[in-house]
């Protein structure tokens, strides 16, 4: 692959011509349904480019573009000569079958099995295959081709998966239809039928097109050709010359984040990324406690950390976002701002020369000498693709000391320590105001004993110098372990500007009293935000309903219908079951609670925690032998998990 940008280029032609034969029946469909609704529609990016032909040039070969593409010998670059793979005793083999490329890998059912390919995810620096397992139900294999190698990998070598586990690529994690497409797509939804388990997705493009991020394109077109004005000022429901920073930034959040999806696909581009997804805070099994990446947390999340975004940096400050690449070379991207030029729309920038060993210490164009080496750890994801955390932190070795969290310094002296690289920063910037107190000391504590750090977490999540992420974080880890004064204390947080603020703070609210809790938490149902009224409805589950106004039970209900909306568009996912299991035992109703966990469990046979309920609910019922069955079962799926064995020595007294 010594030649990727001109293969990409040539691929990207051919695969323009390509799409607009691919979407044409599901832009027809989607025109036809939302034109008779009076909403704009969907008419693809081949129509888009028709007048917008150098952004077309730019986004044809980007990975925008390319996310999604249909199998051919133009898209298709792994090796398919019948090559071979094996992994964990499970061979995998790679033909074609004449215009089809085909795995023969282990099923559902643990069958050898051929399977052609339907789907082809990414470009580089890794090519995964998507196959059909069952009509309509589309999976991303795991073993995927390493576009720079030219090489078959194993995306997760350490998982001893088998058929029947969750993260098998046939199960439910690993299901395109709903964990992956909406972001490699166009106007999709994702079609699940809980009746039949049936997936009937649509999309109106594969790919991240032209309305992925500035909405259908029926009213820009009619504002074009005869002047209509209907949705802002250019007729789309996202207007991006405005110059409005979070909107912009949130389009791209939406699937640039590690979140849960309020809805069944795309969300309108332009909605408010609050009312359409849920976003994963800096819990420990994600980020560090000092907020660097940890798991594959993609950027948003970070962004909200930084110094750049409470300034007002976007994304396409940095980003082309029709090329979906930076706007320059190496440290050229930050010196565009960070510079001794004065910036009128940064002014309290300090003005310096960076690019210099005066301030990096390292020989110029070495590795070391860029800015991102310092400033944005990188870290590897699906074993071959470096991401890069956008936090933008100055690096902070003398906390690594305190709290466990990586630092830049380290990274590349991997010989050396934290106290040596903590010393040596002292030495050469010995006034460094990027020094003292960090949040990161008061949420490493908290990880370890949230108990003994309450308030430290209270007054963290009042503070207004740290990021609202940040303050989100240390309420919903103070919410467990909360009394009733600190609940009173946390009051005016329910009125925080910041949604992930708002949402978190009613968590803490669980500590006070049913009767206030439901006065301090009742005004978030009409909270303008979905985020906060889904967790305020939440909150409420278990408050009496008897003497309520109308209008305190039109805003309950309404939350509820939203929640209620919420699951069931995810009644695919073993989450929503254990959620679903959790409502039910808190309304007492046991037959319920048991039907969600044991839906748990069929979706995902290692939830040892649904297995445990399961078990206890059926012994608490009267059901013996079917507690013990279930017992069996779970300790089936996972034979040596401690909490299923001490309980299978509890019923067996």
């Amino acid at each position: 692959m010594s030649d990727l940008p001109t293969m990409i280029a040539l691929l990207g032609s051919r695969l323009l011509a390509s799409a607009i034969v691919v979407s044409t029946l599901a832009i027809s469909t989607a025109w036809s349904q939302a034109a008779s609704e009076g909403q704009p529609v969907y008419i693809g990016s081949s129509t888009c480019i028709g007048c917008h032909r150098e952004e077309g040039e730019a986004w044809r070969t980007s990975h925008h573009a390319l996310a999604w593409t249909k199998p051919s010998s133009e898209t298709v670059l792994a090796d398919f000569d019948n090559a071979v793979f094996e992994h964990q005793g499970i061979l995998h083999r790679f033909y074609r079958d004449g215009d089809d490329y085909v795995i023969e890998t282990d099923g559902p059912d643990g069958v050898t099995t051929a399977y052609s390919v339907v789907g082809v995810a990414g470009i580089e620096p890794l090519q995964q295959y998507l196959l059909e397992t069952e009509v309509g139900r589309l999976q991303a294999h795991d073993v995927a081709w390493d576009v720079v190698r030219g090489e078959w990998f194993h995306l997760y070598p350490e998982q001893q998966t088998k058929t029947g586990d969750g993260l098998h690529w046939t199960g439910p994690y690993k299901t395109w239809n709903s964990r992956c497409a909406e972001c490699h797509a166009t106007g999709y939804e994702k079609g699940f039928d809980n009746t039949t388990k049936r997936y009937q997705s649509t999309q109106v493009e594969i790919g991240v097109g032209c309305e992925a991020c500035h909405g259908p394109g029926s009213r820009h077109r009619s504002w074009a050709t005869d002047g209509t004005r209907e949705v802002g000022s250019l007729g789309l429901t996202v207007d991006f010359t405005n110059d409005d920073t979070e909107s912009q930034i949130q389009q791209c959040a939406g699937c640039h984040s590690r979140r849960e999806p309020f809805a069944d696909g795309n969300p309108p581009p332009g909605t408010p990324f609050h009312d359409s997804y849920r976003l994963a805070l800096l819990r420990p099994n994600l980020y560090h406690s000092d907020g660097t990446i940890l798991d594959e947390v993609y950027v948003f999340g970070s962004f909200l950390q930084s110094k750049m975004y409470s300034k007002g940096v976007r994304c396409s400050d940095c980003h082309d976002s029709h090329k979906a690449q930076l706007k320059a070379d190496g440290n050229a991207v930050c010196t565009q701002c960070h510079s001794q030029v004065v910036n009128i729309r940064f002014p309290s920038l300090t003005l310096a020369h960076y690019d210099s060993p005066k301030h990096h210490f390292h020989p110029m164009d070495s590795k070391a000498a860029a800015c991102v080496s310092c400033h944005m750890i990188e870290r590897r994801y699906m074993q071959v693709d470096p991401r890069r955390d956008h936090s933008f932190r100055v690096p902070r070795p003398d906390l690594s000391i305190e709290t466990g969290a990586p630092n830049a310094c380290t990274d590349c002296h991997e010989s050396r320590d934290a106290a040596w690289a903590a010393a040596e920063l002292a030495k050469r910037f010995p006034a460094s105001k990027h020094r003292g107190p960090h949040f990161s000391q008061v949420l490493a504590a908290a990880r370890s004993d949230p108990t003994a750090n309450a308030h430290a977490l209270l007054n963290l999540g009042k503070s207004i110098k740290v990021a609202g992420i940040v303050r989100a974080t240390a309420l919903d880890m103070l919410a467990p372990v909360a009394e009733s004064t600190l609940a009173a204390e946390a009051l005016d947080l329910l009125e925080d500007s910041n949604p992930l603020v708002r949402a978190a703070a009613i968590g803490v609210q669980r500590a006070a009293s049913p009767a206030v809790r439901a006065r301090r938490i009742w005004p978030l149902l009409i909270d303008e935000r979905r985020s906060v009224r889904l967790a305020a409805a939440r909150a409420l589950l278990d408050i009496p309903r008897g003497g309520l106004s109308e209008f305190d039970l039109t805003a309950l209900r309404n939350a509820n219908r939203e929640w209620q909306e919420m699951l069931a568009v995810k009644s695919d996912f073993p989450e929503t079951h254990l959620v679903l299991g959790g409502m039910a035992l808190t309304m007492r109703n046991f037959r319920a609670a048991e039907a969600a966990f044991g839906e748990v469990v069929r979706l995902d046979p290692n939830q040892v925690n649904a297995w445990l309920m399961l078990t206890r609910i059926r012994d608490a019922l009267g059901d013996r032998i079917g507690a013990k069955e279930a017992l069996q079962k779970g300790l089936a799926s996972n034979p040596t998990d401690v909490d299923l064995l001490m309980l299978e020595k509890v019923l067996g007294e």
